[in-house]
């Protein structure tokens, strides 16, 4: 079976599937398809399916230019239809693996959709999870189910773990340059895996297991969340003892070794680093350990919003003017700059946070037209205007296009929690 798989990728007449079309699954899929490969997504979400068979992108880092003419060649295409999967060779699961509100691993899209690969499951395919989650779960949850026919992993079917490390928004680092890790139930599933993404990607990274691999994703974005924790928290202080953090850190960053600049912020964002720790966290606590700098550093970059809405309701005192009943614009929803993503934006709980505490709320940000808070629906202000009209304006998002010059200039005060504005010299100006 592994020498039929390996022929049938190196000639390029493998199918190539993917399980989940969003910000992980359709760049990867592109790549496949400009490798050379028939490639079929599936997933559950009309709108995604009918965009992309019309050649029509729906994620800002594939422009549709690059997309459409792939789907015309009859390269890519896609389904809703799971049944599909008994025709394809190779199935990779790119689907959401959220946080309950008790902070534990939501594996409901996981196990729906190997349910969904084991009842269209035959012999001779590779199966690769790239969602984000535990160590284990490619072997205590995937594996069995796909095993339950008879086959055997290794001999009969290929099973692997490989972390997606997407990051939306760089222009430098894609699905296709960032180094590829993959680790297999056995070495015959590590051997398929690597030869399979070294079709299509730069560079392949194989390591000796699921669990391994599993550990690699939870390990970067664990290092990153600590390190923004503390320095979210040298914030803090140097906010309390009148000491400017940006240039502590930039004085810092000098040293030419033993040392890593991170910047503090409104709090952390995104489908990663703010989740992604603690299913590290989860995991430890069933073998016994607790995990304690995870725990910290995760109340520490939760408390920020609360920091920021204080910061505000400071900054207003000083100008004699209350919270409650004050209008305040906020520059940029997005959870970074130049991209269209809110997931477990800042700026969402920044919000909810003034609208508790009685200020009236608006936003502009190029990316986003429009956002729910709880029942209420806002649309993108125009900058300029809003800017003017309000008693405080916060940059929570720096986007690089953004006439930050004028914002100042029509403003009658800014809170910066993004160092955005360190070239303007203004007495309006208050940093985090």
């Amino acid at each position: 079976m592994k020498k039929q798989l390996l022929e049938k990728l190196q000639n390029k007449t493998a199918r190539v599937g993917v399980v989940g079309l969003g910000y992980v699954g359709l760049p990867l899929a592109v790549e496949f398809a400009h490798a050379g490969f028939h490639v079929t997504g599936l997933d559950v979400d009309h709108r995604k399916v009918d965009k992309l068979n019309a050649g029509e992108s729906y994620i800002q880092d594939i422009p549709t230019s690059v997309l459409k003419p792939l789907v015309d060649a009859g390269l890519l295409d896609a389904t809703s239809d799971f049944s599909k999967i008994r025709d394809l060779d190779t199935i990779n699961i790119c689907v959401p693996t959220p946080l309950s509100k008790a902070k534990d691993p939501d594996m409901t899209f996981v196990n729906a959709a190997v349910q969904s690969i084991a009842e269209n499951f035959g012999p001779g395919k590779l199966v690769i999870l790239e969602s984000t989650t535990y160590p284990g779960t490619t072997e205590e949850l995937v594996l069995p189910k796909l095993e339950m026919g008879g086959l055997k992993v290794g001999e009969d079917f290929f099973l692997c773990f490989s972390p997606e490390r997407v990051d939306p928004g760089n222009k430098q680092f894609q699905t296709r340059n960032i180094p590829k890790v993959v680790g297999g139930h056995t070495d015959a599933c590590t051997e398929a895996g690597a030869a399979f993404y070294g079709c299509a990607l730069d560079h392949v990274v194989p390591v000796s297991g699921t669990k391994v691999a599993e550990m690699v994703k939870l390990l970067e974005n664990t290092f990153r969340m600590i390190n923004i924790g503390l320095v979210n928290e040298m914030a803090i202080m140097c906010g309390r003892m009148g000491i400017n953090v940006w240039e502590v850190i930039d004085a810092a960053a000098t040293k030419p070794f033993g040392f890593m600049p991170f910047y503090p912020g409104p709090g952390l964002g995104g489908h990663c680093i703010p989740i992604d720790p603690f299913y590290l966290s989860w995991k430890s606590k069933q073998s016994g350990i607790e995990a304690r700098f995870i725990e910290l550093a995760g109340y520490i970059n939760g408390q920020m919003p609360h920091f920021v809405v204080d910061k505000i309701q400071n900054a207003l005192n000083d100008h004699t003017k209350p919270l409650k009943g004050s209008k305040v614009h906020i520059l940029g929803m997005a959870y970074k700059k130049n991209i269209d993503d809110v997931r477990e934006s800042p700026g969402l709980d920044i919000m909810h946070l003034l609208m508790q505490r009685g200020a009236i709320v608006s936003y502009s940000d190029p990316f986003i037209p429009s956002l729910r808070i709880e029942d209420h629906r806002l649309e993108n202000q125009d900058m300029l205007s809003s800017c003017a009209a309000a008693d405080c304006v916060v940059v929570v998002t720096d986007h690089t296009d953004v006439d930050y010059a004028k914002a100042i200039e029509v403003s009658k005060l800014i809170v910066d929690t993004r160092n955005a504005l360190k070239k303007f010299k203004s007495e309006k100006i208050v940093t985090l």
